[in-house]
């Protein structure tokens, strides 16, 4: 919000109107606006060092000097942990999606061990098996669809993926290998 900034700045401090521009990244004319009362007219200004932006000694540091310039105030607030990634919500209307995307990955990159194919589509191994060996309980149906299309995993996901694996395998990404014996009984 650097308008409600700006307006608190203008009227609590003897900042020039390039100081506060410039720390707003607001032109000084428009500046020189707010201050005439032309713009933002009734809008209620937010304390820059209530929020954390500015300390008070920084202010009077450049209220001091018109040449220098606002910095930003050093957060010693720790920033929140990024969350891991671990099980997402899977859709009812897209859990039967997954063997159809089970059954294309391993018709199309058998070099993607059980695990990898586990992280990306969100199932389990056993499940993985089911449909490898034609035994899951709706085989008759299993139509391979790709998973990013049915929206399983991100397309960026399962490049890192089949990029990874290939290379453990020391295939060139996009090269093909030779099909795992478990793998041959589809023929989907």
């Amino acid at each position: 919000m650097p308008k409600a900034t700006a307006v608190w700045l203008i009227e609590n401090t003897s900042l020039t109107f390039e100081q506060i521009g410039e720390f707003c990244t607001i032109h000084p004319l428009e500046i020189q606006a707010i201050a005439d009362g032309e713009v933002a007219v009734g809008m209620v200004g937010m304390d820059p060092v209530m929020n954390g932006q500015l300390t008070r000694a920084e202010i009077e540091r450049c209220q001091a000097d018109p040449a220098a310039r606002l910095r930003l105030a050093e957060r010693d607030i720790p920033l929140p942990a990024k969350r891991v990634k671990g099980p997402r919500y899977t859709p009812v209307a897209k859990r039967g999606d997954k063997p159809d995307a089970i059954a294309w990955l391993v018709k199309h990159h058998p070099e993607l061990p059980d695990s990898a194919i586990s992280k990306l589509i969100g199932t389990t191994k056993p499940t993985i098996n089911a449909v490898r060996d034609k035994t899951h309980w709706n085989a008759p149906n299993i139509a391979a669809r790709h998973p990013v299309v049915l929206g399983l995993c991100s397309q960026v996901d399962l490049d890192e993926a089949v990029a990874k694996f290939a290379e453990r395998r020391g295939l060139r990404p996009g090269e093909e290998e030779e099909p795992r014996p478990d793998a041959l009984n589809i023929d989907l």
